[in-house]
């Protein structure tokens, strides 16, 4: 019997977000990205992700931060294994629906997870993302204006587009946007998967 609360968490889990560690082993086209982000912050010396995968982002982070703190919140356990080869790190492999905050963070990532959330767990999200940071929050996720759903890779249910980031600024109403972009899948150096992304600050 799963101890899961959607259908989503099953679907990364399981068989499927095994494929896609398997499927994503890149880190450097990461690095021009972070290094934008991160060059309109301040004193940031500890980091957490949202949804690591196999540690990507961070491993980017890393490297241009090599003396930051690092944390994962990674629900499949195939995942967390590469992850914790990540040196220093802390890993939490649960769902991000079950994580309860132990400490904050100056910066807190989510890239590429909240479009595969519940819809109706969206708020429950935010609150988290809100809660763990002391400082930064950077959303980078599909954008879409309303929200939609889409396919993904043939399946139904497991990829919702939508304003996260305007949506957690209404929310808060303490935090402002420092800034955003884009990255294109066919930039010529360092593509992405069309990904924008908000960097926010709490103003108190």
């Amino acid at each position: 019997m799963s101890t899961f609360k959607t259908e989503q968490e099953e679907f990364w889990a399981g068989e499927f977000g095994i494929n896609y560690v398997k499927r994503n082993t890149n880190y450097l086209s990461n690095i021009p990205l972070f290094s934008n982000i991160f060059s309109k912050t301040n004193k940031v010396n500890s980091i957490i992700e949202l949804g690591a995968n196999i540690g990507n982002n961070l491993q980017a982070i890393n490297s241009i931060l090599p003396h930051a703190n690092l944390s994962a919140i990674e629900i499949n356990s195939d995942a967390v294994k590469e992850l914790e080869q990540i040196k220093d790190i802390k890993v939490y492999n649960q769902s991000l629906l079950d994580f309860k905050v132990d400490h904050k963070r100056d910066f807190v990532l989510i890239k590429g997870v909240l479009i595969h959330i519940a819809p109706n767990y969206l708020a429950q999200l935010y609150d988290l993302l809100y809660n763990l940071s002391d400082k930064y929050i950077c959303i980078a996720e599909y954008y879409n204006p309303t929200p939609v759903e889409l396919k993904y890779r043939g399946h139904d249910n497991k990829l919702f587009k939508r304003d996260f980031a305007g949506e957690i600024l209404d929310k808060f109403s303490d935090l402002e946007l420092i800034d955003y972009g884009f990255v294109y899948h066919r930039d010529n150096n360092f593509p992405q998967d069309d990904i924008t992304w908000f960097l926010l600050k709490k103003t108190k």
